[in-house]
């Protein structure tokens, strides 16, 4: 296989405002929001010359938010232990506090967003 097999990942959000503001102070990064004919996307920022997929919030009434159905996105982190510090403060909810996952694998944690989606974090450290 020459390429990753996750391309792109759509987070659906019910405020964009809000989902922005949480996934910025949670990663410390920028999200550029565009209307694209009533569909709200807020990109997440792209290095297409790095591992992993990029993706975006998404504000439609066609993307529902959830805790318990749907994938689980990983977002890998250097110490998940930095990012897991700012949810509660952006009005997120830890689900799982930092767990080693063993056989080398790393460390875990689960968090619920401002929109009520259940999303991980991983780190080696």
């Amino acid at each position: 296989m020459e390429y990753n097999m996750i391309g792109w990942f759509e987070i659906p959000v019910t405020d964009m405002d809000r989902a922005k503001a949480f996934y910025e102070t949670v990663f410390d990064i920028t999200i550029s929001v565009h209307d694209l004919d009533g569909l709200i996307m807020g990109w997440f920022p792209n290095a297409p010359e790095k591992k992993g997929a990029s993706g975006s919030l998404v504000q439609h009434s066609m993307y529902i938010p959830s805790t318990t159905e749907g994938p689980l996105l990983y977002f890998t982190c250097e110490d998940l232990t930095k990012e897991l510090s700012r949810v509660e403060g952006a009005s997120g909810t830890i689900l799982k506090q930092k767990t080693e996952i063993g056989g080398g694998y790393g460390f875990m944690a689960l968090i619920k967003d401002t929109e009520g989606n259940r999303i991980a974090l991983h780190s080696q450290k």
